[in-house]
């Protein structure tokens, strides 16, 4: 029943899953090599594989921290700015990850110095119709949903600026950590337009509608401070340090229970958009799907020997 509920959050518990990503299966190829050669998964400390793309790269951590896995916006040229190849990237490196039965948590950061993302390529836009318009913000908000909507826990690494899409695409991520040189805004009504991968729907939902409104009417950046103040950011640090500081949430997060982990995300997220009384019962039924695993009777048995557990996702 353990297996089969992990295979089951990994296909149905994202209901924006399309198919198995070439990506993907090249992941699992590379991954039943590694393990088959006990001396070459001892001393590979980092997988790196690239999308289509060549913009976005998946990093695969291993030994202590394997179940820890992280996305790289790679764009220096145009400051990660997405247009459509970084998109094509983002969605299939988030495709392979949904289906990856040993992803624990994933952290999205990037490896271009002092911004994050800023926001969409507008120069890009400007070559496009209306319809080609259309058809790509859809795109990136189906995208950000699908991010969204994995079963596992994402955490937003961000230095420097966070823009438009940029913080769209943070704010679709369950964690946000900042350093303090940060800059975050939906500046999208400056361009007469608003945004429109989600920041209009999931920043008040965040930070509240008054706070929401102001940011985005006003189009106004805010720093980091000011972003933790409001809620919008779970960690401020010295600039510099926020992906050390996402790794270690990252890895507390992924010394625990994976199913439980998947389990409470789905019931947090889920009973959001419920009644209480149906939200009780959705806590109820995710609870249930956890009495008879594996790593449920290996937590308690570890705490009766004062030691740590040893969770097999089963």
């Amino acid at each position: 029943m353990a297996r089969s509920l992990s295979n089951h959050c990994r296909r149905n518990c994202n209901p924006y899953l399309s198919h198995y990503s070439i990506l993907g299966n090249l992941s699992k190829q590379v991954e039943n090599k590694i393990n088959s050669h006990p001396c070459m998964k001892q001393s590979f400390r980092g997988l790196i594989l690239q999308s289509a793309a060549q913009s976005v790269k998946i990093e695969r951590l291993s030994d202590s921290d394997f179940g820890i896995i992280e996305v790289k916006l790679d764009r220096p040229e145009a400051k990660n700015a997405i247009g459509k190849d970084m998109l094509r990237g983002l969605r299939e490196s988030l495709e392979a990850i949904n289906v990856d039965s040993s992803a624990n948590v994933v952290m999205i950061s990037s490896s271009v110095p002092r911004v994050f993302c800023a926001g969409a390529d507008l120069k890009e836009r400007r070559t496009m119709s209306q319809s080609d318009t259309r058809a790509f913000v859809n795109s990136l908000r189906s995208t950000f949903t699908f991010l969204e909507g994995l079963s596992i826990p994402t955490i937003a690494v961000i230095e420097g600026a966070a823009l438009g899409g940029g913080l769209e695409m943070a704010l679709s991520c369950d964690l946000r950590i900042c350093g303090e040189a940060a800059v975050l805004g939906l500046p999208e009504t400056g361009l007469a337009i608003i945004p429109g991968a989600g920041g209009t729907q999931r920043l008040p939902r965040l930070v509240g509608t008054s706070a929401a409104k102001e940011l985005i009417f006003t189009g106004r950046k805010i720093d980091a401070r000011y972003a933790l103040s409001i809620g919008l950011v779970n960690h401020c640090v010295p600039s510099g340090e926020a992906h050390l500081k996402a790794l270690e949430v990252a890895r507390e997060i992924n010394e625990k229970g994976p199913l439980a982990i998947r389990m409470a995300k789905r019931s947090i997220d889920g009973g959001l958009e419920l009644d209480f009384p149906s939200a009780l019962k959705l806590e109820e039924d995710c609870y249930e799907q956890l009495l008879n695993t594996t790593d449920r009777l290996e937590g308690l048995a570890a705490f009766a020997e004062k030691r740590k557990p040893r969770y097999k996702g089963e």
